[in-house]
């Protein structure tokens, strides 16, 4: 998939609030609940990316699928390889 650079432009609120769209959201990998780090760089231009939490913790049940079977070790190996290339479907 092409990366595109295109611009988007928000609105800021009274009490100096944005929201950012859906789809910058998916590109950050990040969903309700999740936290991201902003970054003021000097020539008054921001860095957003998704937070990395460092905590183990929040890896428990990740991988978890209420009423179905676990996953194997091969299904786990397959996600992560997903995960890291950008590919997963946060929706399953």
């Amino acid at each position: 998939m092409p990366y595109f650079n295109r611009m988007s432009t928000l609105t800021v609120t009274a009490k100096g609030q944005v929201t950012l769209r859906k789809d910058v959201l998916e590109h950050l990998g990040v969903g309700p609940g999740d936290k991201i780090d902003v970054t003021k760089l000097p020539d008054g231009r921001i860095e957003v990316r998704a937070a990395s939490t460092g905590d183990i913790s929040s890896l428990f049940g990740m991988l978890a699928r209420k009423g179905r079977p676990p996953l194997s070790i091969d299904e786990m190996n397959e996600i992560t390889k997903q995960g890291w290339s950008g590919k997963v479907d946060r929706k399953k």
